[in-house]
């Protein structure tokens, strides 16, 4: 009994139908198709897969995704990385802007506190090392080797150049150095007294001109300086002007060697008189501006 009961709900599945449709007014016959319960489950099942894939293309494919709870940008992480990378690389140069302009206000306050980019030593701390361990000896061969030197470049214009150290190739390879200002050297150039440039007595009112050609990256007042202008050379040179009664150019401003920058003046409480403190840096060591100038 059971099986023909089954039999017959199996039987069932397979029987068809006709579905018929009417014009209202005439009983016209306008359609007609035959279904059964199995076509109908297959053609069902059918359309469920198919809007299964579809929805899984879309969610897959498509930009659609993003508006799923859950699911987020496949770019997104790589905008992160870069924007991190990015982030890195700014506060690197962040970082080294500031050892610089460090370096730089250093400068223009007449101290030698200077600090080492690449290890973040200040030199001012490095002469406080102790160096009571350190024995050196004096070989035959160097002291050969430092005669011969010596004796080449005394009576020779023109050094040979695998003799010359290279920071030495560089600054001589600048050339076309421009008077600043036209005047008398009142104050010689004297590192062990801290007087890292000269000081020039010249006519009032009268017009400072840049030493070589380059950028202004440092203009403004201060309290014991007065007005006070830098410039940024080429072969790293760094020119220094101070004690101006007046500014003609700004920071990031580019000029020629012989332009005027400032006017000769006596502001700042160090200044003892109009004059001109012309300063000349060479890898951020002070030089004496008058073996490279001719006043």
């Amino acid at each position: 009994m059971p099986r023909q009961q089954n039999e017959k709900w199996y039987n069932k599945l397979r029987l068809k139908y006709r579905l018929v449709i009417f014009d209202d007014e005439t009983y016209e016959e306008k359609f007609s198709f035959k279904l059964s319960a199995y076509n109908v489950f297959i053609f069902l099942t059918s359309l469920s897969i198919l809007l299964i894939i579809i929805t899984a293309y879309i969610i897959a494919f498509t930009s659609l995704r993003e508006y799923i709870p859950g699911y987020s940008n496949v770019g997104l992480s790589k905008r992160v990385y870069k924007t991190e990378r990015t982030a890195d690389s700014l506060e690197n140069v962040l970082r080294q802007n500031e050892i610089y302009f460090n370096n730089l206000r250093r400068i223009i306050d007449g101290t030698d506190n200077f600090t080492d980019q690449g290890n973040n030593v200040s030199y001012g701390d490095a002469k406080k090392l102790s160096t009571d361990t350190i024995r050196l000896k004096k070989s035959v061969e160097d002291s050969l080797l430092r005669l011969e030197f010596e004796s080449a470049e005394r009576y020779n214009l023109q050094i040979e150049p695998s003799l010359t150290p290279e920071s030495r190739k560089k600054a001589m390879a600048v050339t076309g150095f421009f008077l600043p200002v036209k005047g008398l050297i009142t104050n010689e150039f004297n590192a062990l007294n801290r007087h890292y440039g000269i000081d020039i007595v010249a006519k009032s009112n009268e017009a400072i001109k840049s030493t070589l050609a380059g950028t202004v990256v440092y203009a403004d007042w201060t309290l014991e300086k007065g007005y006070v202008i830098g410039v940024q050379h080429a072969g790293n040179f760094f020119s220094l002007y101070k004690h101006n009664s007046a500014l003609l150019k700004r920071e990031g401003d580019l000029v020629k060697a012989g332009e005027p920058i400032a006017i000769i003046g006596q502001s700042g409480e160090l200044s003892t008189g109009p004059h001109l403190h012309f300063e000349l840096w060479f890898n951020g060591t002070p030089i004496n501006p008058k073996d490279y100038i001719s006043f």
